[in-house]
């Protein structure tokens, strides 16, 4: 089974912009949004993903993730009720590669940096840009920011 065992974090300063190596535009919205799982599909530049996620037990959850036609990722996107709009940057540090996710439209104003370790006990530096962790707070979770925008907080 594949395990996605990953941290979140609010970003403590906009530093890490000078370090960013790369950026993209994600579109991506939630068929389903139950605890139990998730599946969200998103549209990532000209390719489109089907990721099936279940519950968080900590911060490891099973992940499986699949490349779909773009055509048949747009189709879906249309079915779901909400549409998250982010770019996605990443910025090497210290061995690893932080996602940056800063979100428009209805979430607009919020940055969360996120990083995927090997297991649940990896120890990693902490970049100087890096604020509260916000791991096991729901509201940041991607399906809820879908539900309950940032604006609204």
């Amino acid at each position: 089974m594949a395990t996605e065992i990953e941290r979140k974090f609010l970003l403590a300063n906009d530093s890490w912009r000078n370090d960013v190596q790369a950026a993209s535009r994600i579109a991506q919205g939630y068929l389903n949004t139950d605890p139990e799982r998730t599946v969200r599909v998103r549209i990532k530049g000209a390719q489109g993903y089907l990721t099936i996620k279940g519950r968080n037990s900590g911060i490891s959850r099973a992940e499986f993730e699949y490349e779909v036609p773009l055509a048949d990722a747009e189709a879906m996107l249309a079915l779901c009720p909400q549409v998250l709009d982010k770019t996605r940057h990443l910025v090497e540090f210290a061995g690893f590669t932080w996602e940056i996710d800063e979100f428009h439209g209805d979430n607009a104003g919020l940055v969360v940096a996120e990083i995927e370790l090997p297991t649940e006990s990896t120890a990693f530096d902490r970049p100087a840009w890096l604020g509260q962790e916000v791991s096991g707070e729901a509201c940041y979770y991607n399906s809820a920011l879908s539900t309950h925008p940032y604006k609204n907080w």
